[in-house]
């Protein structure tokens, strides 16, 4: 365990205060519900420097009783460069394990405002320890995990990206957004869970696992740790605006809502639910900027990049409405909270570091997505990131008799839209975000080479189906999408307005098009969610400030019971887990066996697996509008050449209609427009 996350099990703990301020000091009450909330007995104590930069008070000295529940904050001196500092505030923990904003800190004079009031850090004393706890006491319980073999290996992956807010429609079919809470989350898993917030929406009703039937083995929650902003409003960034780094988010712990949060057990409890189910839970970490959070207040130079300063790292970042968290600054002689010594260290690579330690050993998750690699801008420290987190994830595994694999179970994966493969070649990171992928589909699936292959077609199918040809080394170094949560502007837009604003109006075919595509090339596919059933926009992201809003479109799941869309669903659901159980799926060999570009065709077939071996899938696509000459008289055939025999014994299955294939109509079944035939041995 982290040096600094040991001590605050015995006493208050505060890092790095700036130098020149006062001596900071514990302000700590008990909180009383109620509407308004009150506060009673409020105390003052002095920190004390116990190494250099490390501040304390012990809970011994505090006069605490045994199995209460504290609301703190910390008393500083602000640092806050945009407020002028100087004046005396009440801040965050900014290790707070759970954070409670029923409880603000008071509001003070001008320039300060509402967004400056921080909320409580919340404590449980108990047994003369601090132990993390929600508001109401809850400590998150792990006797009811999953095992690790279980878990499905990075090649075998399928990745569901889910954002936290939803619409529903009302009676008048207005739409209003609401809160995705980690119970609701839950119930969208397990069919015996009942969704809270959206009791009314049938995929996430008692009885259904929406996850479940569509078949994912991997769940990427959009950003978890606490945020500031509101979710449950049309502004809101989908929890890109981290503010508690240790902390589960708050809104997300209400579940419902209203009432006291469980943001701690409930996402615990969601986590252990995924590994039960054999469905590993990534972590989405915002690291190249925060929002309100307390360093800002506590020592922002230290900590920040202050915009306009001219201070070099500003230069090719953007904080996107946040401050730059400050990489390249060293300090000597600072203790070090992970280690525990006195060193010469980065603050805030230390701090990073640290909030992921928390994630790991506190939540159990079993990857790492990092947010904005290019906005991070120092590859040294994503190295290290990727370095430590994977150190700590063999020795939480080192001395476990179920561990086997556990190396092949983890993954730190990083989003940059330029795609800089040199982060892989060079071991910075385990995988990229390959946004390649998407704008290459997207392009197929218009009929159009790919800009990756201007001017060539099979080159553009060839470089979508094995992302070796385009630079990777190993399938599990790319993340496939068709869409992520970037949707804002053309060509970014979910699946169904993109083909809405290039004038395709039959829509079911190519999206399915698509999605064979995704779940049949080399690379770990990764689904936003919706697109499994062709959500679309309900929100304008035309306007002037898209891209202030370029990840606000909420999810409906309402319309998963619309009958063409069901379809959809059906049949990427069949891909899904025929991606999750294949072994030719999860290896690297791909051969392009069939290419027709006669004039007005754009026929194509690709073979995964290795031929002859037992473990083959052959996909036959067809990007054009073309086809088969009377395709529905029952003698039509269209001849694929390189087909692949079957081994002995074995025949073909076509697995997107579920029908066996007689042998002497192997790779001779008519196509249609815009279809994509799979098949595998059975």
């Amino acid at each position: 365990m982290p040096d600094l996350l040991r001590r605050r099990e015995e006493g208050f703990v505060l890092w790095r205060p700036s130098r020149a301020t006062d001596v900071p000091a514990l302000v700590i009450c008990t909180f009383r519900e109620g509407e308004p909330v009150e506060v009673a007995e409020e105390r003052r104590f002095e920190l004390r420097e116990t190494l250099p930069g490390l501040w304390e008070v012990p809970a011994a000295d505090c006069g605490l009783v045994d199995g209460t529940v504290y609301h703190y904050w910390f008393e500083v001196t602000d640092t806050n460069v945009y407020k002028g500092a100087g004046a005396r505030v009440l801040v965050t923990d900014p290790a707070a394990t759970a954070v409670d904003w029923r409880l603000l800190a008071p509001l003070l004079p001008p320039p300060y405002g509402e967004d400056d009031r921080d909320p409580a850090a919340v404590v449980l004393f108990r047994d003369g320890r601090l132990l993390p706890c929600d508001p109401g006491g809850e400590i998150v319980d792990w006797s009811d995990d999953g095992p690790l073999a279980s878990r499905p290996a990075n090649d075998q992956l399928v990745i569901y990206e889910l954002p936290t807010s939803w619409v529903t429609s009302g009676s008048d079919g207005d739409l209003t957004v609401g809160v995705g809470s980690f119970r609701d989350v839950m119930s969208l898993l397990s069919s015996d869970v009942a969704a809270v917030g959206f009791p009314d929406t049938p995929a996430m009703a008692a009885g259904r696992s929406h996850l479940g039937e569509l078949g994912v083995n991997a769940l990427e929650l959009l950003p978890p740790a606490d945020s500031f902003s509101d979710r449950s409003r049309t502004y809101n960034l989908w929890g890109y605006a981290t503010s508690n780094y240790l902390s589960a988010d708050f809104d997300l712990g209400r579940s419902g809502g209203t009432g006291a949060p469980r943001a701690s057990v409930e996402l615990a409890a969601l986590i252990a639910l995924c590994h039960r189910h054999g469905v590993r839970f990534f972590y989405d970490a915002v690291m190249a900027f925060a929002q309100r959070d307390p360093y800002q207040n506590v020592d922002f130079l230290d900590f920040h990049v202050h915009f306009g300063s001219g201070d070099p790292e500003q230069a090719g970042r953007d904080g996107l409405g946040g401050d730059l968290w400050k990489y390249a600054h060293f300090v000597d002689d600072c203790y070090d909270p992970i280690s525990g010594e006195v060193r010469r260290l980065c603050p805030a690579r230390q701090w990073m570091q640290l909030h992921l330690a928390h994630w790991m050993l506190h939540y159990r998750i079993d990857g790492i997505r990092m947010d904005s690699i290019n906005n991070v801008r120092n590859y040294d420290f994503v190295g290290e990131v990727t370095e430590v987190a994977r150190e700590r994830w063999q020795q939480r595994w080192a001395d476990e008799t179920d561990a086997g694999g556990a190396d092949e179970r983890f993954l730190v994966v990083g989003e940059e839209l330029a795609v800089p493969l040199d982060l892989l070649r060079q071991g910075r990171l385990d995988g990229l975000w390959n946004e390649t992928f998407k704008r290459g589909v997207r392009q197929a699936i218009l009929g159009e080479a790919a800009d990756f292959a201007p001017g060539d077609f099979a080159a553009s199918v060839h470089g979508l189906v094995d992302c070796r040809r385009l630079g990777f080394a190993d399938g599990a170094e790319a993340v496939n999408y068709v869409t992520s949560h970037d949707v804002s502007g053309f060509g970014n837009e979910r699946l169904y307005d993109f083909l809405e604003h290039n004038r395709v109006f039959a829509k079911l075919e190519r999206m399915q098009l698509a999605f064979a595509v995704l779940l049949t090339a080399v690379g770990i596919p990764m689904i936003l969610a919706g697109e499994e059933f062709g959500d679309e926009h309900d929100l304008d992201l035309a306007s002037p400030d898209a891209d202030a809003r370029k990840q606000v479109d909420p999810v409906n799941f309402e319309r998963l019971e619309e009958p063409w869309r069901r379809r959809l669903f059906e049949y990427v659901s069949r891909l899904v887990h025929l991606r999750t159980r294949s072994e030719a799926l999860a290896s690297n060999d791909t051969e392009l066996i069939h290419v027709d570009l006669t004039p007005g065709r754009r026929v194509l077939a690709w073979l995964r697996g290795a031929r002859g071996g037992e473990a083959m899938v052959v996909v036959v696509a067809n990007f054009s509008d073309w086809r088969t000459e009377n395709a529905g008289d029952p003698s039509a055939e269209y001849a694929v050449a390189g087909w692949p025999d079957a081994p002995a014994g074995r025949r073909w299955r076509e697995v997107t209609q579920e029908r066996d294939v007689p042998d002497e109509w192997a790779g001779r079944e008519p196509v249609f427009p815009w279809e994509a035939k799979v098949y595998e041995l059975a």
